[in-house]
């Protein structure tokens, strides 16, 4: 049962510690993979297209009609099922210190 896992703080962000899978980044939002929960083929599989531990991967576009989605992971982009990206467990990046407008 994943718990607050999808709570958002004030103005809809995410606390920075929230551990979240990939499926739940949006667009443009980033998180370095912490573990992948799948089979050892599968997650080898994974290892050698660039989601490895400690990798940055930043969500991109999704296909028309919820079909696979677009992460950018170690140069590349590649398209994964939300099954799949359900078991890519990630940290999110800190938001950046809010700017002082003049």
């Amino acid at each position: 049962m994943r718990l607050g896992l999808r709570t958002r703080g004030r103005k809809g962000r995410r606390p920075a510690a929230a551990l979240l899978s990939v499926a739940d980044l949006s667009q443009g939002e980033e998180g370095t993979l912490d573990r992948i929960d799948l089979p050892d083929d599968v997650a080898h599989r994974l290892m050698e297209l660039g989601f490895l531990p400690g990798s940055r991967i930043v969500g991109s576009h999704r296909a028309p009609g919820g079909g696979p989605r677009v992460y950018r992971v170690d140069g590349s982009e590649v398209a994964l099922r939300r099954e799949t990206a359900a078991h890519l467990i990630l940290r999110l990046a800190a938001d950046p210190a809010p700017r002082e407008t003049a």
